[in-house]
């Protein structure tokens, strides 16, 4: 399948590569079927929407930038993505002219399953992180430590 993109032009993806999101990503629920495309060499990849060539999420693997990353999946959503073993987790990120401002989201990370390639972007309640973290060092909030 060929789709369109604002910043790669025109791509060619296969079928194991698109996502079925039902209920869409909050804020684009009309879009329902995206692209997961790998930057090589980078733990970075590219969500982008399969209709909407102005619609993509840089998303990155929040375990590399914060090793400790950790949340348990609510069983109504693992259920809903019938998530049996198989599990990836991505987070979106926003880049900055100024890298060292650039953030990533841990508070509402994509969650997919690679088996029937469904995916949500699922809000983290009652948990210690925020949609802002710094991508280039791990918060000491996260771990409860003063920083000082």
């Amino acid at each position: 399948m060929i789709i369109e993109t604002l910043s790669m032009g025109k791509l060619e993806v296969h079928e194991d590569q698109i996502y079925h999101f039902p209920k869409g990503i909050p804020g684009f629920d009309d879009e329902v079927n995206f692209a997961l495309i790998a930057m090589p060499a980078a733990p970075f990849w590219v969500l982008q929407s399969v209709k909407e060539q102005g619609l993509s999420f840089l998303l990155g693997d929040p375990f590399v930038f914060y090793p400790t990353y950790e949340f348990e999946l609510p069983d109504d959503e693992a259920e809903e993505l019938a998530i049996e073993s198989e599990v990836l987790v991505r987070c979106i990120l926003t880049l900055k002219e100024d890298v060292e401002a650039s953030t990533i989201n841990l508070l509402a990370p994509i969650v997919m399953n690679p088996t029937s390639r469904t995916g949500k972007q699922i809000v983290l309640h009652r948990a210690p992180y925020h949609t802002k973290h710094s991508l280039l060092q791990e918060q000491s909030a996260i771990d409860g430590k003063d920083g000082g």
